[in-house]
């Protein structure tokens, strides 16, 4: 019965979350992101020429640059699934992949915002200028936060090295997480078609074509996506409780969950308010990290 059960859920993790599998989405997500670009970009030019007409206020089909906007969102649909897929190794990656996809959302949004500035104006008098501007440095850092978090994270593991068991790394937890990432994959693919799909309709179909209460195009998808991980995020705290009993650990999974909560937050903002979440999301992440780290060498003695 243990063998049957065990089954269930390892076969379509395989299926789905395997290392063949994972190479094989990459390549499939290249070419679609590849042909995507062309698409977008003949839209812009059949656009342009009068061909056909879309709605004023979709700035995606305005300039050539904008193209550049739907490769990226294959490439995030890709980071999304590389999050489920680390989601049973290593709590810390996971996490990493989230502040990697907040990134790239915001460089994909550098694109767009690339496509609408106005360099007649004054910098500072342009709404457009200024969010790019800030849009600009919160990448900088952000990146630079990432590589720090990774870092961290990489010390963590050469310190552990050659111990042999780890409370928070029982068999039966990596198990559940399992679990979690087998059911998390058709429910964020559910999720990806009917947030793309919705906004498609009312942009191309919708008769009453009222853009203005159309969700902004960067938040499309990860808004609910993020709801997802938070819950998630908590379901995964809870039961690590009874896997573990370090302080430590259960501090740091409680500031991951902070930190995806932050994130989601920004999807509400706009400006430099959306710039200053991200960015204190990610920071919170890399402190209780490096906090952690200094706590486990203190713990690693002992229990070595």
């Amino acid at each position: 019965m243990k063998n049957q059960k065990s089954n269930f859920w390892e076969n379509p993790y395989q299926r789905l979350l395997s290392e063949k599998m994972k190479e094989r989405s990459e390549k499939i997500i290249i070419v679609i992101a590849i042909v995507g670009f062309f698409i977008h970009l003949s839209l812009i030019i059949i656009n342009k020429i009068g061909v056909i007409e879309v709605a004023s206020t979709s700035s995606l089909l305005d300039n050539p640059i904008a193209a550049i906007y739907t490769p990226f969102s294959f490439i995030l649909v890709y980071e999304v699934y590389l999050l489920v897929y680390f989601l049973p190794k290593s709590i810390t990656i996971y996490i990493g992949k989230q502040y990697e996809i907040i990134l790239l959302v915001l460089i994909r949004r550098l694109f767009k915002d690339l496509a609408q500035l106005d360099l007649e104006k004054s910098w500072f008098s342009s709404k457009d200028d200024l969010q790019f501007t800030y849009d600009i440095a919160a990448t900088l850092i952000i990146f630079a936060l990432i590589f720090l978090f990774y870092y961290l994270n990489g010390k963590r593991i050469a310190a552990k090295k050659g111990k042999i068991h780890t409370e928070e790394q029982t068999q039966k937890f990596i198990e559940t997480k399992k679990r979690f990432a087998v059911i998390l994959i058709p429910v964020l693919f559910c999720l990806a078609i009917y947030s793309f799909g919705d906004y498609f309709y009312q942009v191309f179909f919708s008769a009453s074509h009222n853009l203005d209460g159309i969700k902004d195009t960067n938040n499309i998808f990860f808004d609910e996506f993020f709801t997802i991980l938070i819950l998630s995020d908590v379901l995964l705290l809870l039961i690590s409780y009874t896997h573990t009993s370090s302080f430590r650990s259960i501090i740091r999974n409680s500031g991951f969950v902070i930190s995806t909560i932050l994130i989601k937050l920004s999807f509400g903002t706009s400006g430099i308010l959306n710039d200053v979440l991200v960015v204190s999301a990610i920071s919170f992440g890399v402190l209780i990290l490096l906090i952690h780290n200094f706590y486990e060498k203190i713990e690693l003695p002992n229990e070595t």
